[in-house]
């Protein structure tokens, strides 16, 4: 069966008449006539009541064109919608970020973007970078600002830009006076970090490693906020970017001088996958903003 023989079963279902299907279908009227008997082979039962020249759709016809019908619907709808996505002014793209961009970085880069292009709507995710790749691989994310992660085939990571991560205190912490401290300094430290397979996390563990450090957690929290949060509350000391738009006035932040701290941060799509025109607007914009 082949989609023609459903808009012409459909076209002859409305006109009950050979003749005008035809001219409407611009084929031939034999041409339709067996277009129409293949379907019903197909499907093992007539569709229509034939008297002479006369041609009724009987209780077969009924019921297969309002199956048709919806089918036909559905595939216009999703033209429609697919054509809307092409537009290169009209249409969405889907965004995953990290927690800790959630802040300052990613509503900047919306708000320069809409000035451009007010016209296309952007779908945003937040969550841990995990829970980012697994929908971005899954289809329904097009892009992902996050940290650098291990190299996957189908996933194309670009690098934007690097921040420095500091040391994290309450006010009234032996530390807190200080301009800078080195990583092993803080070996006896309670630690309030986040949950292990975000991507905070794992930068540092990465630097507990190098710093031969194993560290004491008091609490894994979900969002840098959160252990900001803890953290002022002298519940620990913590590894955080640059807080910005967060309330650091029981906070103090120190320069960790070795190891380097820092993480690289980027955006991600999958490799080969078709972007529509809004959603590599969107992407060149990202690029060239932090460019």
């Amino acid at each position: 069966m082949e989609w023609e023989q459903l808009e012409y079963f459909q076209t002859l279902a409305q006109t009950e008449h050979v003749t005008k299907a035809a001219k409407l279908l611009s084929i031939s009227q034999p041409a339709l006539s067996r277009s129409i008997s293949r379907l019903e082979n197909h499907l093992g039962v007539p569709l229509f009541d034939r008297q002479g020249r006369s041609i009724t759709l009987n209780k077969y016809g009924a019921m297969f064109l309002k199956r048709v019908q919806t089918m036909m619907k559905e595939y216009t709808d999703g033209r429609e919608e697919i054509q809307a996505l092409l537009q290169p002014d009209q249409g969405e793209v889907s965004l995953g970020f990290l927690h800790t961009l959630g802040t300052a970085i990613v509503p900047d880069v919306i708000k320069t973007f809409r000035k451009k292009h007010p016209g296309i709507g952007i779908t945003l995710r937040q969550n841990h970078s995990y829970w980012l790749l697994d929908q971005l691989k899954e289809g329904k994310l097009d892009l992902c600002l996050l940290a650098s992660t291990k190299p996957e085939k189908s996933i194309r990571w670009v690098q934007l830009w690097s921040e420095e991560l500091f040391l994290y205190v309450p006010k009234g912490h032996r530390l807190a006076h200080r301009e800078t401290v080195t990583l092993d300094e803080l070996a006896e430290e309670p630690f309030i970090l986040l949950k292990e397979g975000y991507a905070l996390r794992m930068t540092a563990d990465q630097l507990f490693e190098q710093a031969d450090i194993h560290p004491k957690i008091m609490f894994e929290s979900e969002e840098a906020a959160t252990a900001a949060g803890f953290t002022a509350s002298g519940l620990g000391v913590s590894i955080l970017p640059d807080l910005k738009g967060l309330d650091q006035s029981n906070l103090s932040k120190i320069r960790i001088s070795w190891p380097k701290c820092q993480r690289v941060i980027g955006i991600a799509w999958i490799e080969g996958r078709f972007l529509s025109p809004v959603a590599e607007t969107f992407k060149q914009h990202v690029i060239e903003h932090f460019g």
